[in-house]
Order: C-alpha cells, then sequence, then structure tokens
C-alpha cells in the first residue's frame, strides 16, 4: 500500500509562490495518476490539478490555469504543484491523492490513497 506525504505548504503574500511536494514514504508513485486536491473548512474537497502516470497528461481546473503547474519525476518518486501568482482565495490544506487505473481525474471518489494534507495560506 502506497503512504503519501506532502511538504512545501506555507503562509506567503499575495502575488507569491510555493512549490508543494508529493512523495510515496512507502511503495511507488510511478505507476500511478495523482492529483492536488484542496479543502477549506465547511467545503468540498475541490480538484486543482492532476498528471498521468508517466507525465504527458496534465489537467488543470480553471482557477489555477496559467497560476499552477503540476510535474513529476518517476525516478525520485515525486511530484511537484508549482504555484505561482497565489491569492487570498487560494488558502487550502492541500492534498495529493493517487488516482485508480481507471476514473477521472476531477473527482475525489476516483482518488484511493491521500496524504495528510499541507496547509497552504495565502495573506493579502
Amino acid at each position: 500500500q502506497v503512504q503519501l506525504v506532502e511538504s512545501g505548504g506555507g503562509s506567503v503574500q499575495a502575488g507569491g509562490s510555493l512549490r508543494l511536494s508529493c512523495e510515496a514514504s512507502v511503495g511507488t508513485l510511478s505507476r500511478y495518476p495523482v492529483g492536488w486536491f484542496r479543502q477549506v473548512p465547511g467545503k468540498e474537497r475541490e480538484f486543482v490539478t492532476a498528471i498521468s502516470m508517466g507525465g504527458a497528461g496534465q489537467y488543470v481546473a480553471d482557477s489555477a490555469k496559467g497560476r499552477f503547474t503540476i510535474s513529476r519525476d518517476n525516478a525520485v518518486n515525486i511530484v511537484w504543484m508549482q504555484m505561482t501568482d497565489l491569492k487570498p482565495e487560494d488558502t487550502a490544506v492541500y492534498y495529493c491523492g493517487i488516482r485508480r487505473s481507471s476514473g477521472t481525474y476531477y473527482d475525489d471518489r476516483d482518488y484511493t490513497v491521500w496524504g495528510q494534507g499541507t496547509q497552504v495560506t495565502v495573506t493579502s
């Protein structure tokens, strides 16, 4: 069973940047599509971006287009999400997850394993 660990969150001012990392502490990420979702208290988890197993396919929510970039290096078992031009509305706990072999990238119900999350806070 793969276990995921997110890191890289923190507090930044609006317009700043952060790079989140998703690593497999147990098992390997290279066999799975991986997605990033975010959640604020009282709301459902929201799709942000995802990447296919080999990295050629990348999927981005409208709210993140042009600002967030997902990438992966299967040799070192890491998926990154580079976030730029951060806005206060990006404040959330960010989770990475492994998508099941068949399913949509955009629905968190199609993800089987999640990390513990990392907090991102953007101040104005």
